[in-house]
This record gives C-alpha cells, sequence and structure tokens, in this order.
C-alpha cells in the first residue's frame, strides 16, 4: 500500500481518489479550503496554502507520502523537487510540473523543440498586450500564464476590448503573476486532448483522441470514437489519420522532455492543413472525463497505473461522451433537481462533484452517455438549487 498526498481536490482528483482506493492505497488530499470534493473520498485530508512554500513543506512533512500527484497548477513548484531529490515520487515528475504550472515555459519548450504552435508572445500590462496584438494580428486570445481549465482567457477582435481582457486574465490568474500570453486566433476545425500516458515500465501510449467543446474558455462536452477515423455517430471526421499519427509524434516528443511517469493531457488545434500544439497538463484532462464511460480503463485509472507501475496491455473503446452541469445562481447548494428526467434518457450516468458553493456557469458535474446528444440534453435537465 503507497501513502499518496494529492496537492489539489476538485472533481478530477476525486476521481483519481476513487481509482487509488480502489486499488488499496492510503490518500491524503490537500487544497486550500475544506470540503474540497477529493477529500469526501480521502482518507485524510489536509488544508493549507499550497503557494506558500514553508506550508506545503510542513504538510508533506507531516504526512510522510511515498507519492506526491498535484492535480492543480497553483504549487511552490522548488518545494516538491526537494522532495523529489530526498526520494519521494512526484507525478509525473518535480520538472514537469515546474515546466507546465506556466503557459510561457511549457510554450518555450515546445517552441524550442521545433514544435508548431499558434504565434505567440507574453505581456505584463495593456500597453504590451496593445503592442504584441498588433504584431500578430487581430484577433488574438488572451490568457493568464498560470490557470487551469481555460479560466481568464477571451478572445480580442480588436483593440478596444484589451483592457478587459487583461482584467478578466489577471481576476481568474492562479498565483500571483501579472502576465497574459497573446497569441494567434487558429481558425480550427476541431480541437482534441490526446491522452499520453508515459510507463514506468513500457512504452509511451495513447487513447483514441477525444474531441472537445469550449465556451468562455472553458470546456462543455466531450466525446471520444471507439475506432478510426474517429467518426463520433453522425458527426464529421474528427481528425484524419495522419493527423492522429503526427499528434502522437509531437506529444511523445514533449512529454519524453519533461519526463517523468503518468497520464498528460496534450491539447492539439485541427485545422484543414495541419495539427497544431495548443496546451499539455501532466495530470488527468477534464476533457477526459468522458473516459469514464468510453473507455474501460478510465484517465483515472490510466494514470494511476502509470505512476505505481502497472501493466496497462490494453485499452478497449467503446465510444462515448460528456456533457457538463453548470450552475447558474451563486450561493450555498441546497439540492440539485432533474435527475428523474435526466436517468430516463437510456445509458445515462450522473457524476456529481460536491462542491458546496455555485455560481453561474461553475462546472457543477458532468453527464456521461454513449451518445453526444444525449449527453447534452441530460445535463441541461438538472438544476443546481442554491440559498
Amino acid at each position: 500500500m503507497k501513502r499518496i498526498m494529492l496537492l489539489g481536490s476538485g472533481e478530477l482528483g476525486k476521481e483519481f481518489v476513487i481509482s487509488a482506493k480502489r486499488m488499496g492505497h492510503y490518500v491524503i488530499a490537500v487544497d486550500n479550503y475544506q470540503f474540497a470534493p477529493a477529500m469526501q473520498v480521502a482518507d485524510v485530508y489536509h488544508v493549507t496554502n499550497m503557494l506558500d512554500a514553508h506550508s506545503l513543506r510542513k504538510a508533506i512533512n507531516l504526512y510522510r507520502p511515498d507519492i506526491i500527484v498535484p492535480e492543480i497548477e497553483a504549487i511552490r513548484t522548488e518545494v516538491l523537487k526537494e522532495f523529489e531529490d530526498a526520494g519521494i515520487q512526484v507525478v509525473p515528475s518535480a520538472r514537469a510540473v515546474n515546466a507546465t504550472m506556466n503557459r510561457d515555459t511549457i510554450r518555450n519548450i515546445a517552441a524550442g523543440l521545433g514544435i508548431r504552435t499558434a504565434k505567440f508572445n507574453y505581456a505584463e500590462s495593456v500597453d504590451e498586450i496593445v503592442k504584441v496584438a498588433s504584431g500578430i494580428g487581430y484577433p488574438v486570445v488572451v490568457k493568464p500564464v498560470m490557470s487551469s481549465s481555460g479560466k481568464g482567457q477571451s478572445v480580442v477582435e480588436n483593440a478596444s476590448e484589451i483592457i478587459s481582457a487583461w482584467d478578466y486574465a489577471i481576476e481568474n490568474s492562479r498565483g500571483d503573476r501579472e502576465k497574459v500570453i497573446v497569441e494567434e486566433f487558429i481558425k480550427f476545425e476541431n480541437e482534441i486532448t490526446l491522452l499520453t500516458i508515459k510507463q514506468k515500465n513500457g512504452e509511451t501510449i495513447f487513447c483514441n483522441p477525444i474531441g472537445h467543446v469550449q465556451e468562455r474558455g472553458d470546456y462543455q462536452y466531450s466525446w471520444q470514437a471507439s475506432d478510426t477515423p474517429f467518426y463520433f455517430k453522425d458527426s464529421s471526421s474528427l481528425i484524419t489519420y495522419d493527423k492522429f499519427v503526427r499528434a502522437q509524434e509531437i506529444a511523445k516528443q514533449i512529454t519524453d522532455e519533461l519526463g517523468g511517469a503518468g497520464l498528460f493531457g496534450v491539447e492539439f488545434f485541427v485545422t484543414k492543413d495541419e495539427i497544431i500544439f495548443s496546451e499539455l497538463s501532466p495530470r488527468p484532462h477534464d476533457t477526459g472525463m468522458v473516459t469514464m464511460i468510453s473507455q474501460d480503463l478510465s484517465e483515472f485509472d490510466l494514470h494511476l497505473r502509470a505512476i505505481l507501475g502497472l501493466p496497462i496491455p490494453k485499452i478497449t473503446y467503446y465510444g462515448g461522451a460528456s456533457a457538463v452541469v453548470l450552475g447558474t445562481d451563486g450561493g450555498k447548494v441546497t439540492k440539485y433537481e432533474g435527475f428523474e428526467n435526466a436517468l430516463s434518457i437510456p445509458g445515462t450516468q450522473v457524476r456529481i462533484f460536491g462542491k458546496d458553493d455555485s455560481r453561474k456557469y461553475r462546472r457543477m458535474g458532468v453527464v456521461l452517455s454513449h451518445n453526444l446528444n444525449d449527453a447534452i440534453k441530460a445535463a441541461s435537465l438538472i438544476k443546481v438549487i442554491t440559498k
């Protein structure tokens, strides 16, 4: 039995804890607020500020885990390097966590490897955004260098929108860096997540690509087909086989550079002519929640196996879709309504995350189905009631 410390205890962490508990491991869930989703299923939880080096170091020394699994970016990563040097496994590695904590670092690594990305530059003020955007050409995408799940991201059509884009990015930034990335707006046909698994004792493997749609910079629904060329029901082809192979090459190249063992969520833009690297997370991805129904081994199961060095001989695909349940009002959650209607749709499953507080557009749960339209419809039927 391993002692696993989870840093960040959101909905993705909750599912990872469930996978770890099914394998008999002891989990300490850590976050900066009490009763976070993963804390509800862990063996023990701990509340601390993970951006404070002293507090983070104290928490790790208190529990002495065998493995540290970061679930969020907002962590004082130099502390993780100290414990990795002392013999504690950091997932996927302290270097990978540090490099992906900030978009500027991972984007610079990708560019240094010669990987095609959107044209980009950085800005630390409104005036700098104006200068960078003029050089790239409108429209541009502005987002904080440190955030998660698309928070703080906006599309800027012209200079008059830059002040609000800066304010939105800084307001939704994690950490204390007032810095944004300004990048070319890619006119893509699809966005995909390629779940990439670096094994301790085996070759790098890949899941079937996951298509997803974002609104307000945040994931709304995703789908994964069971076969090539990755059609899903009545939708057009998500990605051609040659682009899928190229995505695998890029994902392996950049994850090899980062090192370690675990699952990475690698995002790409798919255009008519090429595939373009977008983002990378060294952990399970929100769009990958679809794997709880579309595969026999979910992304959380795969992450755990890769971390522990357990075999992954084969992944079986069934095809499936997920759609988020969104909050509409702010306040304390009192109940959820609409389960009867949502679950009357055949094949529908619901996962409520267990967040105490709701706000407009906050992700509160996810609906799973083997049909994309059914998942979207069922998610819209579930209402979050607050007081």
